[in-house]
């Protein structure tokens, strides 16, 4: 009798949990019936404005070259890398997303029955790339919807391999400062892989935040990883990178597939980081986006965690998941925020002027005026 796929399959993949991402306007679209002009997406945290216009240039030009394998080790794309964040070139790696960077961080480091510490609810990856390789997730509670960093170095013991700290932290928003992110590196062993992941660096701004690049030039244990799909709106070319120490970047260099980010994504990237008029009128209108939520909300006696990104984390009066579903059929996509262990919040992403006060209106009708 033929074994069912389940016998043959590897045991422990059957204890991760499937990435659920928002609905994409085109699901929308077909399940609703509405026209995609009827649509606005604010779930998943992407730039609504649209890459720059040296990014898109960048892409028209490489797509021209695609015939050709891309430079597998993206040296051009480093070069400027290296200039934007002040660090060597060999400290680099660039990956396809910063997802990709986490999953060669646990290929190169991680062992069966080891252990992952990081804050919940956090972004789903860190548990993903954890149980992919046989490790143990350690969740610790957030405190007021932040990190609790003394929390997770007292979770710290032989069998801690990496520390995941999402800075700031997906879904919450929330940031960690310099001073405790200083405090609790003096309590994490030598032996021990801190990864701080900063996707949403360029919208903070609090003074307090800290400065990580100074850690992995002066320590042999911290990773960070920062990516272009925010910010930069590069979501669709899926491109990130992780800065590290040399010796770092070598083991991770080791389980890289070659040719693993596109000629595109490389261009485009390179591009972005020319464009400094691009990242002030994003920051800008991210800005005045997040005010004018911040009144609305608290006009509508809302509960939400204050945000140094470019989404906000809202508490709702009934079952988020009603909520959600009562934007969606009105054309408005958020997030429901039940597989972040809150069923009673969303996540909405902060749009163009028009986006927010669509998705204002629009909320005002759920809850009933």
């Amino acid at each position: 009798m033929t074994k069912s796929i389940e016998a043959i399959a590897r045991p422990g993949i059957f204890e991760i949990r499937p990435y659920v991402p928002g609905k994409p306007i085109e699901e929308v679209e077909r399940e609703l019936g509405l026209g995609r002009d009827q649509i606005i997406k604010l779930a998943s945290n992407e730039n609504p404005a649209g890459p720059s216009p040296l990014a898109v240039a960048a892409m028209q030009q490489a797509a021209m070259r695609t015939n050709r394998y891309p430079d597998s080790h993206c040296y051009e794309l480093k070069q400027a890398l290296a200039e934007h964040c002040r660090v060597p070139a060999d400290h680099l790696v660039v990956g396809n997303g910063s997802d990709e960077v986490l999953k060669l961080i646990a290929e190169a480091f991680l062992q069966e029955g080891e252990e992952v510490v990081y804050g919940a609810p956090t972004f789903v990856e860190y548990e993903f790339v954890t149980r992919v390789m046989g490790g143990t997730p350690v969740e610790v509670p957030l405190k007021n919807f932040t990190y609790d960093l003394e929390a997770i170095a007292g979770e710290v013991n032989e069998r801690t391999k990496l520390i995941f700290i999402c800075n700031p932290n997906n879904p919450t928003g929330t940031i960690v400062t310099g001073t405790e992110t200083e405090r609790f590196l003096t309590r994490v062993p030598e032996d021990v892989l801190v990864v701080f992941d900063e996707a949403y660096r360029e919208y903070v701004t609090d003074p307090a935040y800290p400065d990580t690049r100074e850690y992995v030039i002066n320590r042999n244990n911290v990773i960070i990883l920062r990516t272009f799909s925010k910010i930069y709106a590069l979501a669709g070319l899926r491109i990130g990178y992780g800065i590290a120490s040399p010796e770092v970047i070598g083991c991770l260099m080791r389980v890289r597939e070659p040719f693993n980010v596109n000629s595109m994504a490389q261009a485009a990237a390179a591009a972005s980081l020319r464009d400094a008029d691009y990242l002030e009128e994003t920051c800008r209108v991210n800005l005045e986006g997040r005010e004018y939520l911040y009144r609305e909300l608290s006009a509508l006696c809302l509960d939400f965690v204050p945000t140094q990104t470019n989404f906000i984390f809202i508490a709702m009066p009934r079952s988020g998941s009603e909520v959600v579903d009562g934007l969606m059929r009105m054309g408005v996509i958020v997030r429901p925020c039940r597989s972040f262990g809150y069923p009673d919040h969303i996540r909405v992403t902060i749009g163009t002027r028009e986006q927010n006060q669509r998705f204002i209106s629009a909320l005002r009708e759920v809850l009933g005026g």
